[in-house]
């Protein structure tokens, strides 16, 4: 009586479709039928064998047939993939310590200052308001009112583009 060894692992046994060719050897094989077959219609002249065409045909059905051989057990496309991931992966590896990712981040506390809102005066006259003119004595006092430290002079724009011109006195 017969007698077969049922492997353990099963999953890494490939099934024979034809011989001892599997699924993948069978479509490899088949690549240059389908291949020439295009060619014929597509490439001029039409329809009609031409020396170039053959060569090219020849030249895909040499490298299907030597992509579907076995070596170790293992088919050659197999082998070309394996080679074409190892060469195409990334041979250098940058460790960013500065990276924050999952890192306790301990940063100064910065105190909020209140912020001030100058209160801006705004005449309610519609005709030009006339600047006076100062002279002698009131030149003087306008002149130590700005130098004196305790007091900021501020000029800003308002949203129509004219300006607020104003003094406060620092605390």
């Amino acid at each position: 009586m017969r007698t077969r060894v049922i492997p353990a692992q099963i999953t890494t046994v490939e099934d024979r479709i034809a011989g001892s060719l599997n699924l993948t050897q069978l479509l490899l094989l088949m690549v240059p039928v389908f291949w020439t077959t295009v060619e014929f219609i597509l490439l001029p002249p039409k329809l009609h064998v031409s020396v170039i065409k053959i060569v090219i045909a020849f030249i895909v059905a040499i490298i299907c047939v030597t992509l579907s051989l076995r070596i170790k057990g293992k088919v050659v496309l197999n082998w070309a993939g394996i080679l074409l991931r190892y060469n195409l992966r990334p041979r250098w590896y940058v460790l960013n310590k500065n990276e924050t990712y999952l890192r306790e981040m301990y940063l100064p506390k910065i105190e909020k200052k209140p912020f001030k809102i100058f209160k801006k005066m705004r005449s309610t006259a519609k005709e030009k308001t006339v600047v006076p003119v100062l002279e002698g004595a009131d030149m003087i006092r306008l002149e130590t009112v700005l130098q004196n430290p305790a007091f900021t002079f501020f000029v800003k724009t308002n949203k129509k583009g004219g300006l607020d011109v104003g003094l406060e006195q620092i605390k």
